[in-house]
């Protein structure tokens, strides 16, 4: 019997390469699944951006562990803004306090 290899981190980097705003979560924006997933969807509200891609982890558990060995970031959620890793829910907590958050995603 022969299985199927999928390149999980080349469909990773394909979707945040066609995806200005990507948000890798657990659940979806209108129904998130874990507290740190839903402050993120609520803070890229607050920033003004409703036009975001996101990955819903628990749907895919080869996502869920490959997300975290792409970023090398531990957690999830993770924001990605034009193709740059920007964090997860504690560093946009950041830098919606400094006034960053809204200035990174309009640009």
């Amino acid at each position: 019997m022969t299985s199927i290899t999928r390149d999980v981190l080349a469909e990773i980097k394909s979707a945040i390469e066609c995806n200005p705003v990507i948000l890798f979560m657990k659940g979806s924006p209108a129904a998130p699944q874990c507290g740190f997933s839903a402050a993120a969807v609520k803070m890229l509200a607050e920033a003004g951006s409703a036009d975001y891609a996101y990955v819903n982890v628990l749907d895919d558990a080869d996502i869920r562990e490959a997300i975290k060995a792409y970023s090398s970031w531990p957690t999830i959620p993770q924001l990605y803004i034009n193709q740059q890793f920007v964090g997860g829910a504690d560093i946009m907590r950041e830098l919606q306090a400094s006034g960053e958050f809204a200035r990174l995603l309009q640009k």
